[in-house]
């Protein structure tokens, strides 16, 4: 059963259920996307290999144009998503029940259609699976027991994907189904040292107090911890691609807050080893990192092998390509590497002739090669979609000269 029929009869039966949503765009939409597709130079008939745009794009081949999606794409700025939550009011209630997951998956697949769909998922939600509770407040954000102490530590065990997170499996599957071969399946997890500072913390953090603590007075303990962590992240995200993710991005946020010395002994060697296992067994699956407010790491971010370096808002696009280059040859890596972004979030709440100039400002200087368009950091809960549409037609219909 294609899940369309399944999201029907699951989400929207029950009386006083919101009006769903077709399977495909709404007629809106529909003239958006027939718009670009028109625009398209290469159809996906004609196009010389079977791998999605962005794909292609991510392992720096030339493309007939930039493809773009949004990190957050999926969530709380479409109206259909917060209709939903009064059906489902947890987090984990919405991702992790696979039908409900795949429909938040969709929303701004069908409404805008982004060359990629990202599964609705956090990067906590593997923790169970390792021995580690969690749960998300809605208000306050997730809440973890801290880890502190050796003994928490020894109850940390290496994760069975199948078994700790099989929703996670079935997500991916069904999207892959659902949205067809024009479009990419995107994978995620969280870094070893982003999530840490979770475990560390036990909640969301401004200053990172505790776990710089722990860094610089208890080194050996915060290591034993990115270890595990970066020993079972690796199998979660095997497991993705096992289950039909075509990218990983891997999330280090608040790596930024670290000093280039810090990020190099607490985060980059971890970011490596998920990286290097991924490669080890699946060569042709691109890898994108990102890291907020990491405008003095991207030579460092580089350097890890990945494919692609997503930039935030703050570094200029040019400069950012130059900068990711010569992290690689400092590296020994051979070739350039592809970029991600970089458009600042708050764009979206200006006019549409901003939204129009700055973004192709950024596809001008990016170039027709190994560039995926995206913002710089999540899309803000107070976009207005008709603004977030108007940035994935604006790239869709661009074409570098």
């Amino acid at each position: 059963m294609k899940f369309s029929a399944l999201t029907a009869s699951l989400l929207f039966a029950s009386a006083g259920a919101f009006t769903p949503s077709p399977a495909g765009p709404t007629t809106a939409n529909v003239a958006r996307a027939s718009t670009a597709t028109e625009n398209d130079s290469t159809s996906a008939a004609s196009t010389p290999t079977k791998d999605p745009l962005l794909i292609r794009a991510a392992r720096g081949e030339e493309v007939e144009r930039t493809p773009v999606w949004m990190m957050r794409q999926a969530g709380r700025h479409i109206a259909e998503y917060r209709e939903l939550c009064k059906k489902w009011p947890t987090f984990r209630e919405r991702s992790e029940i696979p039908e409900v997951a795949v429909e938040v998956s969709l929303q701004p697949w069908r409404n805008y259609k982004t060359d990629g769909c990202i599964f609705f998922s956090d990067i906590l939600t593997p923790l169970p699976g390792m021995g580690i509770d969690f749960d998300i407040d809605e208000k306050v954000g997730p809440v973890v027991e801290p880890m502190r102490d050796w003994d928490s530590v020894k109850k940390m065990h290496l994760i069975d994907p199948s078994t700790a997170a099989p929703f996670t499996g079935e997500v991916l599957r069904t999207l892959r189904e659902e949205v067809g071969p024009e479009t990419a399946v995107l994978g995620f997890v969280g870094c070893p040292y982003t999530l840490a500072t979770y475990l560390v913390e036990g909640k969301t953090s401004k200053e990172y107090l505790e776990i710089k603590k722990m860094m610089f007075t208890e080194p050996d303990l915060l290591h034993a911890i990115l270890k595990n962590l970066a020993d079972s992240i690796a199998e979660y995200a095997l497991y993705q691609i096992e289950s039909g993710a075509q990218l990983i991005q891997i999330f280090d946020s608040w790596a930024g807050h670290l000093s280039a010395r810090d990020y190099e002994t607490f985060a980059a060697p971890y970011q490596k080893m998920i990286l290097d296992k991924i490669k080890e067994k699946h060569p042709e699956i691109p890898t994108v990192v990102y890291i907020k407010h990491s405008g003095a790491l991207i030579e460092r971010m580089a350097a890890t092998g990945v494919d692609v370096v997503s930039l935030d808002w703050t570094v200029d696009m040019a400069e950012g390509r130059e900068r990711i280059n010569a992290g690689r040859a400092a590296a020994g890596l051979e070739g350039p590497g592809g970029v991600q972004g970089n458009l600042d979030p708050g764009v979206l709440f200006g006019s549409q002739e901003t939204i129009k100039e700055r973004a192709e400002e950024i596809l001008k200087k990016a170039g027709n090669k190994g560039h995926v368009m995206n913002l710089g950091h999540g899309i803000e809960a107070a976009t207005s979609e008709e603004n977030a549409a108007f940035f994935i037609e604006t790239v869709r219909n661009y074409r570098h000269e």
